[in-house]
């Protein structure tokens, strides 16, 4: 989706480890390439705030949602996302709302 819409973006399908690819790995190829991490993982919170890695975040806080949901939350609040990320580092999606934390 986000391909669609114009953005340079990959899924860790698309790396050479696929979906064993580690956090660390997915820290260091955000960094070099400026990359935004999109995760469900709570894990890149503490990364992001201790380390300051990856380059941007953006936790998906929905819980459990079906793929076609995401899909329409996202599109739905893509321009808001973009605006954000010029600014802040770590955003965060909920079903209702776009947190910006810094």
């Amino acid at each position: 989706m986000l391909r669609a819409a114009g953005h340079d973006a990959l899924h860790t399908l698309d790396l050479p480890g696929g979906n064993r690819t580690t956090d660390a790995e997915l820290n260091a190829l955000s960094l070099r390439d400026a990359r935004i991490v999109v995760t469900k993982d709570a894990d890149f919170v503490n990364s992001i705030y201790l380390n300051h890695q990856p380059y941007k975040l953006l936790l998906i806080s929905t819980g459990n949602i079906k793929n076609v949901e995401l899909d329409a939350l996202v599109a739905s609040q893509l321009s808001a996302l973009v605006v954000a990320f010029t600014t802040y580092e770590f955003v965060e999606l909920t079903r209702s709302t776009l947190i910006v934390h810094f």
